[in-house]
């Protein structure tokens, strides 16, 4: 092979189709997309860095407050109302764990809970209310807290519980409890339903039967599971109350004076027994009273407390005060006659008069026969400044001491003069009006021979007034003997006669004034002491308006006096101090009646 046969061609060019693909170049890093990217993640972590500091160094309590409001719990343990005890320790007043029914309306709204008519329904009827009221409460759903009932029973709370409807709660309280329902109401009052006295005893001393609840800050879980007590603070403990009522006294004379309204078709009546040695108030009582157990039953005629807010002309009961008074001036004397025919004085154009002529009267028959002529002799033969200084000094112008709620301290309008008429009137119980435990004040002072004591119905409180003698002894005990003699068969009181015992007292039947002028309604009121020997209770029974046959004192108020009295004796084993044979006898003809 030759040289020129060994030279190789020249190479062609290739096609287009045959050539291949030319490689692409990586693009470099600081190409204006990394900016954007490191840009970005730097301004997220500055932002993080700046929200960082901002919370742990310029504002850290935000977030700290956020989280405990998570976790932390103050809760309160619940502090129940003091309880209210009769003398003998019997409760009358006290506190039950209830509970209360609340929703919040807006959990309601976002659980679509009110979609479910019949466990509405079903609610409803259990709570005695109708069904669109029930779903006004919680109608509104941006609110998050509405009270549906509040202290509902146990049972009611059982059936809350079970309809398991979402938003509804159950939170714990309390609910006053009275055991002798209408028998002391006028006493003890109630509360409402925040557990704060409106009325009463409930009332008066609100504060020192309220409390405070104990308070603990807690750390809770997820579930609401108390994890851990971070601080507890006491509360103010509640204080237990005891009265000077004697329950068993004050039920059986409630049950006489609520048979005595319907046997006398009686508006009202009233009826108030005093230790007379003490002030203390062992029983009060009105009619109409009312269950304060059932709020539904309660009207404010019945919540009314008469025995210390309603005043009344008083009638004869006041005469002893007159006696007292003529004897204490020096006037008269125990054993001095007065004539009173020829039963019948006129006295400035106005005519005093009594029933019948009794002619010539002792002091003691002046009481006995309720004579106005000889009560009327015995006011005027004193100057009337010294008349009318004795019903200051015994009381008649001022509260009874109790510092009751709405208790009244009488009716009187001085004058700068007063006609013959107004003395006379003023001696046998008119142009003065005062309550029934002023009356009661009134027999007590004269039973412990003069001293006037305030009463009291709440044990081991301070007195803010002092005992104070306004009777000499000898002539607070001639004056209770005279009044025994009222009792006697041709008294105006025989049906006021206790069997066994010895008692004295005064009848008092007044003309009830109406506009100016006197109407047909009488007040019948006796007051008495018992036993005479040796005095422990006086009792004041307030027939209000009585309606049937009988409107005398004598024949209303004495009779329930006599049920009262005698009861109470045995109750406070008062021995007899009366057992004669006449005595004896008539106690057997009472126990076969």
């Amino acid at each position: 092979m030759t040289v020129a046969a060994t030279v190789q061609k020249p190479r062609k060019k290739p096609s287009k189709k045959g050539r291949q693909a030319k490689k692409r170049v990586l693009p470099s890093l600081m190409q204006w997309r990394l900016y954007v990217v490191l840009f970005g993640v730097f301004v997220v972590f500055a932002s993080l860095a700046s929200r960082t500091a901002y919370i742990q160094v310029i504002k850290p309590d935000f977030l700290i407050e956020e989280a405990e409001n998570r976790t932390i719990r103050v809760r309160h343990v619940p502090s129940y109302r003091g309880i209210i005890k009769d003398r003998n320790g019997q409760h009358i007043a006290v506190s039950v764990p209830a509970q209360a029914i609340f929703a919040d309306p807006k959990k309601i709204h976002e659980n679509e809970a009110l979609n479910d008519k019949r466990k509405w329904q079903a609610l409803a009827d259990v709570l005695d209310t109708d069904l669109k009221s029930l779903l006004d409460k919680v109608s509104n759903p941006n609110s998050q807290f509405a009270y549906i009932q509040r202290q509902v029973t146990p049972a009611m709370a059982n059936f809350v519980e079970k309809l398991d409807i979402q938003g509804l709660y159950l939170r714990d309280e309390s609910k006053r409890y009275y055991p002798s329902g209408e028998v002391s109401a006028h006493v003890i009052g109630f509360t409402d339903v925040d557990d704060r006295g409106i009325e009463g005893i409930e009332r008066l001393y609100n504060q020192w039967l309220s409390g405070t609840p104990d308070k603990r800050r807690i750390i809770r879980d997820a579930k609401n599971r108390q994890i851990e007590i971070l601080e507890q603070e006491k509360g103010k403990k509640a204080k237990n109350l005891t009265l000077t009522i004697d329950q068993r006294v004050q039920a059986l004379a409630y049950r006489e004076i609520k048979e005595a309204t319907i046997k006398f078709q009686a508006a009202s009546a009233s009826v108030v027994i005093v230790d007379v040695h003490t002030g203390e108030i062992l029983a009060l009582a009105n009619t109409p009273s009312f269950n304060p157990n059932n709020r539904s039953t309660v009207s404010s005629y019945s919540v009314r407390n008469r025995a210390i807010a309603d005043a009344f002309e008083p009638g004869s009961v006041l005469k002893p005060l007159a006696i007292i008074a003529a004897l204490e001036n020096g006037s008269f004397e125990p054993n001095s006659v007065i004539d009173t025919s020829p039963g019948w004085r006129r006295l400035g154009g106005s005519r005093i008069e009594d029933h019948r002529n009794l002619g010539e009267l002792s002091i003691s028959d002046v009481i006995k026969h309720s004579s106005n002529m000889g009560t009327s002799e015995l006011a005027l033969s004193m100057p009337k400044e010294v008349l009318i200084d004795f019903y200051y000094n015994m009381g008649l112008m001022s509260d009874s001491g109790t510092n009751m709620v709405g208790e009244s301290s009488g009716i009187f309008h001085e004058r700068q003069r007063w006609s013959q008429h107004e003395i006379s009137s003023l001696s046998f119980g008119y142009n003065i009006a005062v309550t029934t435990t002023q009356l009661a004040r009134m027999y007590a002072t004269i039973a412990n021979g003069g001293i006037k004591r305030p009463l009291t119905i709440v044990r081991e409180m301070d007195k803010l007034e002092e005992p104070e003698r306004v009777i000499s002894e000898e002539i607070a005990n001639e004056v209770l003997l005279m009044m025994e003699t009222v009792t006697d068969r041709d008294g105006t009181a025989f049906k006021a006669r206790v069997p066994g015992y010895r008692v004295a007292g005064k009848t008092g039947t007044s003309k009830k004034a109406f506009a100016g002028t006197y109407g047909e309604e009488y007040v019948n009121i006796f007051a008495g002491i018992a036993p005479v020997s040796d005095p422990q209770i006086a009792v004041v029974v307030l027939i209000n308006e009585p309606g049937g046959d009988f409107y005398y004192a004598g024949d209303t108020a004495a009779t329930v006096f006599s049920k009262i009295v005698g009861s109470t004796m045995q109750m406070l084993n008062v021995p007899p101090d009366a057992m004669t044979v006449d005595y004896i006898v008539e106690r057997k003809l009472h126990a076969t009646q």
